[in-house]
């Protein structure tokens, strides 16, 4: 397993380039208190990962990069930063 996150995941907050109500969210996934995140998709088929206390800010990339970010994080590759 890596020891580290996947270089081709953008993990900073970019600026809305696709109009808000065009990414399709799922239900948020919530933990304690207000520490809420939710998956969508877009009609071009990029992943995004957000935030429910900030609504215009996300991380996107292919469904790909995403899914090898989560994995790396199930595996205990940002352990380190909990």
């Amino acid at each position: 397993m890596p020891d580290t996150l996947p270089d081709t995941v953008n993990l900073t907050p970019s600026a809305p380039s696709v109009p808000a109500g065009a990414i399709a969210w799922g239900d948020a996934f919530c933990s304690e208190g207000a520490n809420c995140f939710r998956f969508g998709l877009d009609d071009a088929g990029r992943a995004y990962i957000g935030s429910t206390l900030a609504p215009g800010e996300y991380v996107s990339d292919s469904v790909e990069a995403l899914r090898a970010l989560i994995s790396a994080v199930k595996s205990g590759a940002a352990d380190h930063l909990l």
